[in-house]
């Protein structure tokens, strides 16, 4: 009988990995990134921490409660209803806080997909880029990366959903793009990760498919990491609001962890910690 897939297994010490990813993925269970909304319209918590001292306050309860990675963004990428805004808009909301959150001393993310305000947040010492259009959007995005030699999240993403796609094979073609753009820039791969997107250009039923077919984005060497925290297909499952969902939110984590996950997204970070650590105790009495 095959063993049963488990959440205890770190990703190689690979020497040409970058020294933040490798220290991030060394231990046997998922690093934790928490998500903080510096917006007024994301899906979840907008407006709750766009002033500054809320923002820093939270930023400091995730750091407490096990955050290894603080995922800051300063426009809703939500897919249905968010306002775009001006890449000056995005620094304007920035720009009061992103310092002394880099200042607390966890490794900062940026979660924005222009290139002006990746550039400008890791000037401020943000260790991360985490592009959601997966370096694809935004032609400038790759040599802004590259430039910074610091890891980058490349995400799946779509315009609208098609039912009618094998959504894993359309992730499978839209990763050997943004690789082959990586790689045309200068970005190593040791300083990619992947993301399937979870709710971004899928219908609900797409984006469990991609949970549970996880496994299948191994094939590219690459730690990935997972945000499925209060999607919208759990809502599918059971009728929730956002803030409804942690229950949903912890059994998509701990199946993405199975699947090889190696960084979760989450807006419940204590929660998180407690789930995937206790996973792995058990695992580990095999």
């Amino acid at each position: 009988m095959a063993a049963a897939p488990s959440i205890s297994s770190p990703v190689a010490d690979d020497t040409t990995r970058h020294p933040l990813l490798r220290k991030l993925l060394s231990r046997p269970y998922p690093a934790v990134m928490g998500v903080l909304n510096i917006t007024p319209d994301s899906f979840s918590d907008g407006g709750q921490f766009i002033a500054p001292d809320r923002a820093l306050a939270q930023a400091r309860r995730m750091m407490a409660e096990g955050a290894d990675i603080i995922d800051v963004g300063a426009e809703s990428t939500r897919p249905y209803g968010s306002q775009p805004v001006s890449h000056d808009e995005e620094i304007r909301r920035l720009e009061p806080v992103l310092a002394a959150i880099v200042a607390l001393g966890t490794p900062v993310s940026i979660d924005s997909m222009k290139s002006q305000v990746v550039a400008w947040a890791l000037e401020a010492g943000v260790a991360i880029a985490n592009d959601v259009w997966g370096l694809q959007r935004d032609p400038d995005m790759a040599s802004v990366v590259a430039a910074r030699d610091v890891p980058v999240i490349v995400m799946h993403n779509r315009d609208k959903p098609d039912a009618t796609l094998d959504i894993m094979r359309d992730m499978a073609a839209f990763f050997e793009r943004s690789l082959t753009i990586a790689a045309k820039a200068g970005i190593p791969d040791g300083h990619i990760v992947l993301d399937p997107g979870i709710g971004f250009g899928k219908t609900q039923e797409q984006s469990m498919i991609a949970l549970a077919r996880l496994d299948e984005l191994r094939t590219f060497g690459l730690p990935v990491l997972v945000g499925a925290s209060r999607k919208r297909f759990i809502d599918t499952v059971v009728p929730s609001e956002p803030k409804e969902r942690l229950g949903g939110s912890l059994a998509a984590h701990l199946i993405a962890a199975r699947g090889g996950a190696r960084i979760i997204r989450t807006h419940d970070v204590a929660d998180t910690v407690q789930a995937l650590r206790v996973a792995h105790a058990i695992d580990a009495t095999r």
